[in-house]
């Protein structure tokens, strides 16, 4: 039997429970990235030496001299949670199947849901090669670059499934549009550069792991610099929206973006003020993780793709056409 016959079979999910899968993806994404902080800032990184086994011959934590018994399991945990993360990403990708089987246009919902697991099997092989690379700095970056990736992308799940398939019509100019790639890009800037901090920071994930070596006091001004030039855009974004017609919706997305950026702004450099105390960290990763949900928000408020159309009840087979003349949609709009 063909696997779309099977998912043909599964029950038609509810906009509310769509939309649930889809949040569930991005606190899924951007969780991990913070349980990932907090086995770097108690040096547990190498609490499992191997992978994907934690020991030799054991999947589990052992009794070992020459590592901690609470270090193991906090590595041991984070790996483990990316169980949760897989199966979220399969509950979406079952969802927007689902949805696809009966409305074949959706396929850029369905492309969108994939990524999701194909995220979580390219994460699985950066932290691999991040453990047998003994948790080189640009390993743990390029592992924190791809969660942050992922968590744009459950941001564009989320509205996916509340939104129509039609080619986007943009309610800023294309000047508008300019202003918003660049706030990409400089958003793309300031996690980039923060990366390259925390690789010279105290905090490696193992006391024995080679840092970044370079001045982080240098390092931490280039990202704030970045910061700086995201925020300048983001006012430039706002100068221009005044301008125009902007709706009540992208304004409210604009503003959250200030207020998630000025306080990560705020968390950054108090961090910095103190010595980066360990506590502190993984607050700052939680807060790209908002920043990065926030911005991604407001580029989806800044184009329509027209209403999205869900049936609630079960549809009918391939074969019974006269029913789906008696299907009720409800248009919804994200």
């Amino acid at each position: 039997m063909p696997v779309s016959s099977l998912i043909a079979r599964l029950p038609y999910p509810s906009p509310s429970v769509q939309r649930a899968l889809a949040i569930a993806a991005i606190i899924a994404q951007g969780g991990i990235g913070v349980t990932g902080s907090i086995v770097r800032v108690t040096g547990s990184g190498l609490g499992c030496p191997t992978w994907p086994q934690c020991f030799e011959g054991s999947m589990f934590p052992v009794e070992h001299p020459e590592y901690e018994t609470l270090t193991q399991w906090i590595e041991f945990g984070n790996r483990l949670l990316t169980g949760v993360v897989v199966l979220v990403a399969a509950l979406c990708v079952l969802a927007a199947w689902r949805i696809y089987v009966t409305h074949p246009s959706r396929k850029r919902l369905l492309l969108l849901a994939w990524t999701m697991p194909g995220g979580v099997l390219a994460q699985a092989v950066i932290g691999g090669m991040t453990v047998l690379a003994g948790l080189l700095w640009w390993t743990v970056a390029i592992h924190f670059l791809a969660s942050t990736i992922l968590v744009w992308l459950a941001v564009l799940l989320l509205h996916a499934f509340a939104e129509g398939d039609e080619p986007p019509r943009w309610q800023v100019s294309a000047s508008g549009r300019k202003l918003l790639v660049a706030l990409v890009v400089a958003l793309a800037g300031v996690l980039t550069a923060g990366t390259t901090v925390t690789g010279a920071g105290p905090h490696g994930g193992d006391p024995d792991t080679p840092r970044l070596q370079a001045p982080i006091n240098v390092l931490a001004s280039v990202h704030g610099a970045l910061l700086v030039v995201y925020l300048v855009v983001l006012a430039l974004l706002g100068l221009h929206l005044s301008r125009g017609s902007a709706t009540p919706r992208l304004w409210r997305r604009y503003g959250i973006v200030w207020v998630v950026a000025l306080a990560q702004g705020g968390l950054g450099t108090l961090q910095y003020e103190l010595g980066v105390p360990e506590q502190l960290v993984s607050f700052h990763v939680l807060g790209s993780a908002v920043v990065i949900v926030a911005t991604a928000a407001l580029w989806c408020a800044a184009r329509d793709r027209g209403p999205s159309v869900s049936f609630h009840a079960a549809p009918a087979k391939a074969d019974d056409t006269s029913s789906t003349e008696q299907r009720k949609p409800t248009v919804t709009r994200s």
